[in-house]
């Protein structure tokens, strides 16, 4: 019996789109998507994940087949918290939870928020302050009109990946397209909030929750050096992934799911 499928809670906020994969009595494992993405970006790493674990993916609210309201906050604790719900309503009591990106930072206010529901938590490529992040070096590789252009999605998500011939599917691309101009706009501004009122690893410090963290080596989007940041977390494993880029998830997710698989494995939630 597994818990394969997709559903859709209605929460205070709006629609949010669930996907479940795995044995429904298996440790619970949560994976976070970053910005102007989905729970689709997950796709290549959750076959070799369910083997042992019930992974639950969600659409953050604004993302995805998730709503998108004009009158809500994308902030990440009320994205975090939204997703605290989820698990509420899936009977979920204890997870790890593994973010990408943004969606580490909105692991860790989760982690904040809801202590008892978070076992651990895995961050991949998620800047662990504003200092780490690389600017773009032209103007033209942010969105400029809506909708936007095939090439315009292309230049936005061009720093995303590095490893040489790897194409992100044209289907995780739509994805920017799916937002709305708030959604997106909103999104983006509250990544750079969250971190800028407290370095993640400030924050994890406090919280004492056994965490990896994974860094493409060649990522464009944050100095990969800056994980270093979390050694200042007692306990953090830390491992840069060489010849990868912003998405490991993506460029190479045999690589990146024994990482996490040896982690979530020594530190499972409990059974539902």
């Amino acid at each position: 019996m597994t818990a394969t499928g997709n559903l859709t809670l209605s929460l205070d906020d709006g629609d949010i789109h669930v996907c479940q994969d795995g044995p429904p009595n298996a440790p619970a494992l949560l994976l976070v998507h970053g910005s102007a993405s989905s729970a689709r970006s997950w796709d290549p790493l959750v076959p070799l994940l369910t083997g042992s674990h019930r992974v639950i993916r969600v659409d953050l609210l604004g993302h995805g087949r998730s709503a998108k309201p004009t009158d809500r906050s994308y902030a990440l604790p009320d994205q975090a918290h939204r997703t605290g719900v989820v698990l509420d309503r899936l009977g979920v009591e204890l997870a790890v939870v593994a973010g990408h990106s943004s969606g580490g930072a909105v692991a860790v206010a989760l982690a904040e928020q809801r202590p008892d529901l978070v076992a651990a938590l895995a961050l991949i490529n998620t800047g662990p302050n504003l200092d780490a992040f690389i600017a773009p070096q032209s103007a033209a590789v942010g969105l400029s009109q809506w909708p936007p252009t095939d090439e315009q999605i292309h230049r936005f998500a061009s720093t995303a990946v590095s490893r040489p011939g790897y194409r992100i599917p044209p289907e995780l691309l739509e994805e920017v397209r799916c937002m709305t101009y708030q959604s997106l706009t909103e999104t983006m501004g509250a990544t750079r909030d969250y971190p800028e009122q407290q370095a993640l690893p400030a924050r994890l410090a406090a919280l004492g929750k056994p965490l990896l963290v994974l860094f493409g080596a060649d990522d464009r989007r944050w100095r990969s050096a800056s994980a270093a940041d979390y050694r200042a977390v007692a306990g953090a494993v830390v491992e840069l992934l060489p010849d990868l880029g912003h998405s490991p998830i993506l460029e190479d997710p045999p690589r990146t799911a024994v990482r996490l698989l040896a982690f979530t494995t020594a530190h499972a939630g409990g059974v539902d």
